[in-house]
């Protein structure tokens, strides 16, 4: 039977209760408390103080369970995972700013763009010289009234850039009866649509460079955003443009591919193999971080196959 240990005896050389209680008091207080251990060591060092070594400061430290920062930090609130759905336009917008190189290095032009979610059409856009929380109040006003969007019909999202959470926009947004929608720090996965958009426009080989001026840039925007609308075959709507999924049109288009498929069915079955060929199929549900388990799962599946690269379509 073994004989029960008896308590180690403290060491000579430790120190005493009132002098560990006095460097924990120098450790708390507000001349070092944002110091490290071998930070104050060496400033008592130059002081002409010892008081003990740096790993008996950190072994006091440890004792009082204080090895982490030791002021009081500010914590940033937990900023909520948007989860947003559109079945329609116009339900849901997402807009962002990009800059434009211009002719001269540190010159930059400022385009603002703001997209339907579902159709991926672009309902507004605006170069300026600059960017302010002003122009871009007055570009989803002009927006908003062009569309006819009626009060509590739509959710525009966006980053957390500066016009993005600015006074002017949320004033707004509150008087339009637009719900305001941002993503979290820093999770740029949070605004897809837009970044996917930004990527359309920028990676083409006529991209240019440099604008020569502003009436260039805008002369090119004008050109890519008419392609975008209303000849572009986006593979996140079923290689539909964008104008005919935000007219309702796109229902009738694809029972055009259907009966275009079924003939050539009908004629050489062989060849497909006795299956019925069909088109791309067409949304009818897309979002930002849908939840894996609803319904319109798949919109977030396509949202995601949007935001990876993809090869561009090239304006013709």
């Amino acid at each position: 039977m073994n004989s029960p240990q008896r308590p180690r005896a403290a060491s000579p050389l430790a120190l005493s209760g009132p002098e560990r209680t006095a460097i924990l008091q120098l450790l708390h207080d507000p001349q070092y408390v944002d110091r490290s251990p071998r930070a104050l060591f060496a400033l008592l060092l130059d002081a002409g103080r010892y008081l003990a070594s740096v790993s008996t400061f950190y072994r006091i430290l440890r004792s009082a369970g204080e090895t982490r920062p030791r002021r009081n930090e500010r914590t940033h609130p937990p900023y909520t995972r948007p989860e947003l759905l559109a079945t329609a336009p116009p339900q849901l917008w997402s807009w962002d700013i990009t800059k434009l190189k211009g002719p001269a290095k540190w010159v930059h032009l400022h385009l603002y763009v703001i997209l339907d979610v579902f159709s991926r059409y672009v309902v507004g856009w605006m170069l300026a010289p600059r960017e302010s929380a002003e122009l871009a109040q007055a570009l989803i006003a002009a927006t908003c009234d062009k569309q006819a969007i009626a009060p509590g019909r739509l959710t525009l999202h966006a980053d957390r850039g500066t016009s993005m959470r600015s006074k002017p926009v949320a004033l707004l947004l509150a008087d339009l009866g637009v719900t305001n929608s941002h993503s979290r720090p820093p999770v740029s996965d949070d605004n897809p649509y837009s970044e996917s958009q930004f990527r359309t426009l920028k990676y083409p080989p006529e991209f240019p460079e440099r604008f020569e001026s502003e009436a260039h840039a805008r002369a090119f925007c004008q050109g890519f955003f008419e392609w975008y609308n209303h000849h572009h075959h986006h593979s996140g709507i079923g290689f539909m443009t964008p104008a005919a999924m935000h007219s309702g049109c796109a229902p009738h288009l694809y029972e055009a591919r259907q009966r275009v498929l079924a003939q050539a069915f009908a004629e050489h079955p062989e060849r497909f193999k006795g299956r019925l060929p069909m088109p791309p199929p067409l949304p009818t549900a897309v979002g930002i971080n849908l939840p894996a388990k609803t319904p319109y799962a798949q919109g977030e599946r396509e949202a995601s196959t949007v935001n990876s690269p993809q090869p561009v379509s090239h304006r013709v």
